[in-house]
């Protein structure tokens, strides 16, 4: 199932500052050799990643969240007791209940703001761009601030290298705004679901299907789990469609787009997307070799990354694209 929107009728929604947070600790791959079998070269020839931060002990996702926050505030020049609207994507959050963007609220001191979290994986951000800039085109809401936020360290199975060498801890966050004829906007959005496919990249345990008990603690049901080359497969071909769908519905094509921002997973994938949509490596941003795949934070601290080296300027059109669990998929063409 997909939903996809061209925002041309309604107030526009413009991007009015981005923010990214990634812990101190990081964790080589070479380090990653003294905890698991595995090689450096044994990881970077099939992902692309040589290192990922890890948070701190009693470093939660909302404090990630708080910092990367933060720092998109001040990028937009808006304080926080303006936002009216405060998004969390994250699928490790600080407790089932209440929503970790409950916690950034209060941390922000951002007390008009209504706050929830979204839950769709490594396309969380995208859901949550798409969910803001409907609030606001609708007149509801007037800021709003978007976070993607992940600790997959906690939730990470170390003793798996197939899964424990891909991830990594970080945030980051935008600030959405009404636009005007001299701003930017989002030009076009698609997100979708295919919930047949839920089994092949999840956490199994931990929930109400398999709570954590005495009897299955050992087996660490509560860490990732994932059938690689059924992800690999999927998520390429979902990528693809999204993103040819937003260019199209936004009037785009290949030479009009400045920059392409997927979600930060495996190299191998990254490459694939941008052949199947003839776009040139020079245009399509990579940071997966620093961070690892920080799931619903990957393409909010590559936007906040290109955004500050200048990859991209007010008038260029980007296209943001995501793969994640459940299975699900997003895309969003921006005129920034």
């Amino acid at each position: 199932m997909s939903a996809n929107t061209s925002n041309t009728s309604k107030i526009p929604v413009t991007i009015a500052g981005t923010g990214s947070y990634l812990p101190e600790r990081v964790m080589t791959n070479k380090d990653l050799e003294s905890i698991v079998d595995t090689t450096d070269e044994w990881i970077t020839s099939r992902t692309g990643i040589k290192s990922r931060h890890i948070a701190a002990e009693g470093e939660s996702t909302s404090d990630l969240a708080t910092a990367a926050a933060k720092n998109a505030l001040d990028n937009a020049g808006i304080n926080a007791t303006d936002i009216d609207l405060i998004i969390v994507a994250t699928i490790t959050p600080d407790t089932l209940t209440p929503a970790t963007a409950c916690y950034v609220q209060h941390n922000l001191g951002a007390k008009s703001a209504l706050a929830f979290d979204a839950s769709a994986a490594c396309s969380g951000f995208l859901y949550a761009m798409e969910i803001a800039q409907r609030m606001i085109s609708d007149g509801a809401f007037k800021n709003a601030l978007i976070i993607g936020a992940e600790k997959l360290s906690a939730f990470t199975n170390w003793s798996d290298r197939n899964t424990c060498v891909l991830f990594g801890d970080g945030a980051g966050a935008a600030v959405l705004t009404r636009g005007s004829a001299d701003t930017g906007r989002i030009l076009a959005t698609e997100i979708g679901t295919d919930g047949s496919q839920s089994s092949i990249l999840n956490i199994p345990g931990g929930g109400s299907a398999c709570p954590t008990t005495i009897d299955n603690a050992d087996q660490k049901l509560a860490s990732l789990a994932m059938q690689g080359r059924e992800v690999f497969k999927l998520a390429v071909n979902a990528m693809k469609r999204s993103a040819e769908s937003v260019i199209e519905n936004a009037g785009l094509n290949a030479d009009s787009i400045k920059l392409v921002i997927p979600h930060q997973a495996n190299l191998r994938i990254i490459d694939a997307i941008a052949d199947r949509l003839t776009i040139p490596n020079e245009k399509v941003f990579v940071n997966l070799h620093k961070y690892g795949n920080t799931s619903a934070a990957a393409v909010a601290i590559a936007l906040d990354e290109a955004h500050r080296e200048g990859k991209f300027m007010r008038g260029d059109n980007i296209v943001l694209v995501g793969f994640g669990a459940g299975l699900t998929w997003a895309a969003v063409a921006i005129e920034w």
